[in-house]
């Protein structure tokens, strides 16, 4: 039995705390404190602040991050994106075509490279296997997904650069008309199977 004169018993006595929130008690009492107390108060202090970061420093050091060794479980390794255009020509147009984009679009292309926007680009002509395929192929390649974030900013200044004004391009745009159509565009990424 307690004796009535022994006073209240300390907190840490009468609740079961855990020892952390006991060092953190312990800081905050010593806000409290009278002036010789402060340095020894301060020290620990400065050990509990320690401590507690070299905690956080040492788990978050163990946690995987995204570029860990082990990677995705995908059977193939992510590569570079490609656009490609399929160009069907009229019959007989094909070399006209392929002289026309030879002063417009391979200088583009050039350029872009040298900047590095694009990686490389492709031009595969071929037979088409029926009337609606296309026989030319135009691909273009860049280093991944995010080249195409705010790509025609980059874009513009190369064409104003290395091709005509906008009325003669324009006037090339009609020219291609007669001679081409586009059947289609896709942007697919590169894979290495596993």
């Amino acid at each position: 039995m307690r004796s009535v004169n022994s006073g209240p018993r300390p907190i840490s006595k009468r609740i079961a705390i855990p020892t952390s929130v006991k060092h953190v008690w312990e800081i905050l009492l010593a806000c409290l404190a009278p002036p010789k107390q402060c340095a020894h108060m301060t020290t620990i202090r400065i050990y509990a602040i320690a401590t507690a970061s070299l905690t956080v420093a040492f788990t978050c050091s163990a946690q995987p991050d995204a570029t860990s060794t082990k990677g995705s479980n995908a059977p193939y390794n992510e590569g570079p994106v490609w656009t490609l255009t399929m160009i069907k020509t009229k019959a007989g147009l094909a070399d006209d075509y392929l002289k026309q984009i030879t002063g417009t679009v391979k200088p583009v292309y050039d350029e872009e490279k040298k900047q590095k926007i694009i990686l490389d680009y492709k031009i595969l002509n071929g037979e088409a296997s029926g009337p609606q395929d296309f026989n030319i192929l135009i691909l273009v390649e860049y280093p991944n997904w995010a080249a195409f974030d705010n790509h025609r900013d980059k874009m513009d200044p190369i064409v104003e650069k290395v091709m005509d004004t906008e009325d003669q391009r324009r006037s090339t745009a009609v020219k291609r008309l007669d001679i081409r159509e586009i059947l289609g565009t896709k942007t697919m990424r590169e894979i290495t199977l596993k």
